[in-house]
């Protein structure tokens, strides 16, 4: 558990304001995340990378010359937004474009690609790249369906070394790739981790048992069996990874021994000795060795091994120097350029005219958006609990913070007599950028297209309504690609749209055909324990999710009964 904190819900901002003023001399604020405290050479293309908090030092904590220009931060274990990706992108792009890289989740790849298609849309070159070290998450012949874990940092440090070696973007990008398709990781956990403020850990492990194949999210292993000894322990990770072993690949790799969080760094090194005496006996020469704690889990106590073929370019972009407050590799060069200042957040929200009826309807909305923030808030620990179960169990904070963010949005500019659409819109945009994560960027896909259907003068009627549900319900499914019978929030929502708008047709009130809509959509996403999961984290553990249903469906369904009721 976290035993240092003021306001969970507010963890990630507060320490990463600590780390910037801790490390001043090498990074930088800026919106969405942190970067360089020099700007990035003229030209040269920009590494980006993310993901969520409580893996230091990941993912800040690898900016810096000679590895990432700039980092997004996210809430604790969750993608930071399409939006901070891009801002820390244009804090640090300069002309040579940017390679957005991060683990390969369903949160952050949705994320990181909507940064990617602003940037092009601005003219800016930008390319995405996300690791799939993880060999526990999905078998070989599905080896783009794997997670990113620990090898992450080779495809970070091989990227910005080949960038930094003045390789154009294209290039970075071949090697990049290149490095990834070499990477292989499997990691254990003897023991579970806590979010801050939680009273429970994410999952547990029984005491002398240890879990196989854990994420780094606070996911469950996928096997578990009696704690070994270090030998066998080394034997249980070397013999997996190996068996994976690239074809063409030589017998030249980089051994990166990594602690998740609660393993003292003599234990790993106890751990490597035994590795080390199996790479000898199959023939495999370390050219490098990493062994500490570099991409963690909070408190979690577990290990990963990670194994990177190499060859003679890749090993000298590895072994170029690198300069970070979590990483250090050799000697980097003295001036690093222009010293540039932390930038804040954007400038005030513009509001346009308006007609007194959609006027009228964005202080109803406003209430409305209160509503929903109170009922996620007193039901965030039984949606933690249920994301839990297979998924990183931070479903309950995301939703939480998003729906916050959206009521302080809307509160910010109320006083302006904003019109319905206005007002949706920038509490969409505020969801979307404070939760993070695939609910995040849903969630203000939901509130945005709402809010443009209904526009800032026509007064809204319950037509307009459905047709603004219903069209958000298109736009939700085209973003997540997900269908009815995935076991996600679409399962409550298809239901809920369509009998919206049946409802309204057959000419019931808003409130009623809304409450009928929303007992429809309650018993839809209850429905869902019966459905084995066929997208985003809980996918590798789809056994132990059914019986159980899913958290986003229910939040849905728990928010649509919360509007139906004030209504």
């Amino acid at each position: 558990m976290s035993f240092i904190s003021n306001d969970p819900a507010r963890f990630s901002e507060q320490a990463t304001a600590g780390f910037v003023a801790a490390h001043s001399d090498l990074i930088r604020a800026v919106p969405g995340g942190v970067a360089r405290r020099t700007a990035t050479p003229a030209g040269q293309p920009a590494i980006v990378i993310g993901g969520g908090s409580g893996h230091y030092p990941a993912f800040g904590g690898l900016v810096g010359p000679g590895l990432a220009h700039g980092a997004a931060v996210g809430n604790v274990f969750a993608s930071p937004s399409g939006q901070q990706v891009y801002d820390v992108a244009k804090a640090v792009e300069n002309g040579g474009g940017v390679l957005l890289t991060c683990g390969n989740y369903a949160g952050d790849v949705l994320n990181f690609n909507q940064a990617k298609e602003r940037l092009i849309a601005e003219g800016i070159r930008a390319e995405t790249l996300f690791v799939t070290d993880d060999i526990s998450s999905a078998k070989p012949e599905e080896s783009a369906k794997r997670r990113g874990i620990a090898g992450g940092l080779a495809v970070y440090k091989i990227a910005a070394a080949a960038a930094e070696a003045g390789k154009d973007l294209d290039q970075v990008v071949e090697l990049a790739n290149r490095v990834n398709d070499n990477i292989r990781t499997l990691g254990v956990a003897f023991t579970g981790c806590t979010l801050p403020g939680a009273h429970e850990p994410l999952f547990t492990v029984p005491e002398g048992r240890m879990g196989v194949g854990v994420g780094i999210h606070g996911e469950p292993g996928i096997d578990e069996t009696d704690l070994p000894r270090s030998q066998e322990l080394a034997a249980r990770l070397w013999d997996a990874v190996i068996a994976e072993r690239p074809e063409g690949a030589g017998d030249r790799a980089v051994i990166f021994v990594n602690g998740l969080g609660a393993v003292k760094n003599e234990e790993l090194f106890i751990l490597y000795n035994d590795i080390r005496a199996l790479a000898d006996r199959d023939g495999i020469e370390p050219v490098a060795v990493e062994v500490g704690e570099l991409v963690t889990s909070f408190e979690m106590a577990g290990a990963s091994l990670s194994l990177w073929w190499v060859d003679d370019e890749i090993e000298q972009l590895w072994a170029a120097p690198a300069y970070t407050s979590g990483y250090r590799k050799g000697a980097v060069q003295a001036d690093q350029g222009e010293v540039l200042e932390d930038v804040s957040e954007s400038a005030e929200t513009e509001v346009g005219e308006a007609s007194d009826a959609s006027r009228q309807a964005a202080r109803r909305i406003g209430g409305l958006l209160k509503t929903v923030h109170e009922t996620i808030h007193s039901h965030a620990d039984e949606l933690g609990k249920l994301d839990a179960i297979a998924g990183d169990g931070d479903h309950g904070i995301g939703m939480e913070r998003g729906a916050r963010a959206a009521v302080e949005a809307a509160e910010a500019i109320l006083d302006r007599e904003p019109g319905a659409q206005t007002l949706l819109v920038q509490a969409g945009q505020a969801w979307a950028a404070q939760a993070g994560g695939t609910s995040g960027v849903l969630w203000g896909a939901v509130l945005e297209t709402i809010g443009r259907a209904l526009g800032d003068e026509d007064k809204p009627d319950a037509g307009r309504v459905a047709d603004g549900v219903a069209q958000a319900d298109e736009q939700v499914r085209k973003i997540g690609g997900a269908q009815a019978g995935d076991k996600t929030m679409v399962d409550a929502l298809i239901p809920f749209a369509q009998a919206l708008t049946d409802g309204v047709q057959a000419g019931r009130t808003l409130a009623e055909a809304w409450t009928e809509a929303a007992a429809l959509a309650t018993e839809q996403a209850e429905a869902t324990a019966d459905l084995m999961p066929k997208m985003g984290r809980a996918r590798p553990h789809a056994e132990k999710s059914l019986g159980t249903p899913d958290p986003g469906a229910i939040s849905f369904a728990l928010i649509a009964t919360a509007v139906g009721r004030k209504l």
